[in-house]
């Protein structure tokens, strides 16, 4: 049987993961609601395992900035190779690119949690914040902006 005593440290690192992945929460909600492919699941997966990732970096009661520096280095190259499934698509011989503000959202969401994981609490919530604003309030005004374009008028 294993032993589940936990000392204060891990009880923290655990709400630390908890934060990261409540933190993606509505941003998967959101994109979930609108039918898109990455949504509710790895929105917050990314968040929590990312600050899951940070936080072993360095074992506990230790600083190791080199250490840290190689796993966010890690970090961004693993969420970068996600996202880019997320933006490259084809239909038969033909080819475009979409999918961009997913893979943004997705990498944002790789640093919420490595933030969660060395206490950077307002720039995590900061961050989760401006991911929702910028695909729930500037992508309707995106669409109007390419309406207008297509059509020639106005935007009203």
């Amino acid at each position: 049987m294993p032993n589940f005593d936990y000392g204060r440290a891990e009880l923290i690192d655990i709400g630390k993961v908890l934060t990261a992945y409540v933190l993606a929460l509505p941003v998967g909600w959101y994109r979930e609601r609108e039918a898109h492919s990455v949504g509710v699941r790895t929105f917050p997966l990314v968040a929590a395992a990312s600050c899951g990732f940070v936080l072993v970096a360095v074992p506990l009661g230790q600083s190791d900035l080199a250490a840290q520096s190689r796993v966010i280095q890690g970090l961004v190259a693993g969420i970068g190779f996600i996202g880019g499934g997320a933006i490259l698509k084809a239909e038969g011989t033909k080819s475009y690119v979409h999918g961009t503000a997913t893979a943004a959202s997705i990498w944002n969401f790789g640093v919420v949690g490595a933030a969660v994981a060395q206490n950077r609490w307002l720039l995590a919530i900061l961050l989760a914040a401006l991911n929702l604003f910028a695909l729930s309030v500037l992508y309707p005004l995106k669409v109007r902006l390419e309406e207008r374009n297509k059509s020639g008028g106005d935007c009203d």
